[in-house]
């Protein structure tokens, strides 16, 4: 009997692991592999050991968009997680509102990256709708070459992604108010915890699961950014925003044909992902084993 259903199990499971590991594990192996040669696409590759990594971790270029991904991450999770919360209070605080707010609020994240790309590309243009918005507002001198100042490029494109997945976060947020104990808001009030002080005392605190899952999958998305900067700069003005996942695709497909020295940026890439998101979570889960 057991070993029957031992077999029935391993053959429900044969399939999804033959896909997952032609899918997954192979192209794993296979680019390890080939980080260690100096393959340019060909069927032609010398195996040259460490070199392209060594050459990454000196190459101004990789630096400098390592640099730009971690400033981008940071801003995009800081400023995602407050939108988020801040949308989500005021949601919860709807009771009759919450559905279609809800929906309201996921509407960006149904936009194809690339297009909204394309739509910020004519908000941000000189002639564009918020340097026109400006004026018309009386804050004429506050208009910017947005996209074309190294200043501000880097925080243009990040508000891109800011407005398209703080709704997202926002939603996350919800569905931990949704999650805390009625009786428990209802005693806070009550002995006086309104405001910003019930916030900081009883929601914050609560929210840490929320908060957890929300900084996880912002981090991943953020460190991986390709789309935005893609579309809106191409990495330019001089290189200030330029990210390592668009250096990958440049190496490869803009004249570079450096596919060897590509895919180990790749590793170096998934790395950083792995090792930062892993220790941000590690670290907000024991916090949420403090708050619990």
């Amino acid at each position: 009997m057991f070993a029957n259903r031992k077999l029935t199990a391993i053959g429900f499971l044969a399939p999804a692991i033959v896909i997952y590991g032609a899918l997954i594990i192979y192209p794993l192996i296979r680019g390890a592999y080939l980080s260690l040669t100096d393959s340019r696409g060909g069927p032609v590759a010398n195996f040259i050991g460490l070199q392209n990594f060594a050459e990454a971790l000196t190459d101004p270029l990789v630096l400098g968009a390592f640099k730009n991904t971690i400033i981008y991450a940071v801003v995009v999770v800081v400023f995602q997680t407050v939108l988020g919360v801040a949308l989500a209070r005021a949601i919860f605080s709807r009771p009759r509102w919450r559905r279609p707010l809800s929906i309201v609020m996921l509407l960006p994240t149904l936009v194809a990256p690339v297009l909204a790309g394309f739509i910020f590309s004519y908000i941000y243009a000189p002639d564009g709708l918020l340097n026109r918005t400006l004026d018309e507002v009386g804050l004429g001198g506050l208009k910017h070459i947005w996209l074309g100042d190294p200043s501000t490029a880097l925080m243009s494109v990040a508000a891109v992604n800011v407005w398209m997945f703080a709704g997202y976060s926002a939603v996350i947020f919800l569905a931990g108010y949704l999650s805390m104990p009625g009786d428990l808001i209802d005693a806070a009030q009550m002995d006086g915890a309104v405001g910003w002080k019930r916030f900081a005392l009883i929601e914050w605190p609560l929210l840490a699961p929320s908060l957890t899952v929300n900084t996880t999958l912002s981090l991943i998305g953020s460190l991986r950014v390709f789309e935005f900067p893609l579309v809106l700069t191409n990495g330019g003005p001089a290189n200030s925003t330029q990210t390592l996942s668009l250096v990958i695709f440049q190496k490869v497909f803009s004249g570079g044909n450096q596919f060897a020295y590509a895919v180990s940026i790749s590793i170096l890439l998934l790395l950083t992902v792995v090792i930062i998101t892993t220790s941000i979570n590690r670290a907000l889960q024991l916090r949420e084993r403090r708050m619990s």
